[in-house]
């Protein structure tokens, strides 16, 4: 028996103003046009472009200046438009990732884009401690997301 985790999911979730098929074509095929590189991002000023591999077994990275590519995550479930799930370790060996689990439906107005983050129990010592900063961190960048939505 899978042990159970010990430290809450973060879950959000965002209403955007466009159907749940743009959604889902917009977080993924179109992740460069909005995703806030300057600050969520390995990189951070050297970042400039970030890629999002619509397949299962697809790559999540970034791209710098000097022609370096660095990953974040990948894709391990590819549903569209309804759900995409992806391992996320940008930054850190692929042993400590955490899972990120997008699901999208249609909403009065537009479409309801759910997140869930869950696995902080693979970080140790470091698991509440980055769960809390994903807890915030994850709102600038849903809200990047709905703005390029609209």
């Amino acid at each position: 028996m899978k042990d159970e985790p010990t430290i809450a999911p973060v879950r959000k979730s965002v209403e955007v103003r466009c159907t749940a098929d743009e959604a889902f074509r917009l977080y993924t095929e179109d992740i460069d046009s909005w995703w806030p590189l300057a600050t969520h991002s390995i990189g951070e000023t050297d970042a400039e472009a970030c890629f999002f591999e619509g397949r299962e077994g697809g790559r999540i990275y970034e791209t710098h200046g000097d022609g370096s590519i660095h990953l974040w995550g990948m894709v391990t479930a590819w549903e569209p438009p309804e759900k995409v799930v992806f391992s996320w370790h940008p930054g850190r060996d692929a042993s400590t990732a955490q899972e990120v689990e997008l699901r999208f439906s249609e909403s009065p107005g537009g479409a309801r884009v759910e997140l869930e983050h869950r696995g902080w129990e693979t970080l140790g010592d470091k698991a509440q401690r980055t769960r809390d900063g994903y807890e915030t961190g994850w709102l600038p960048v849903l809200e990047r997301y709905a703005d390029r939505c609209a």
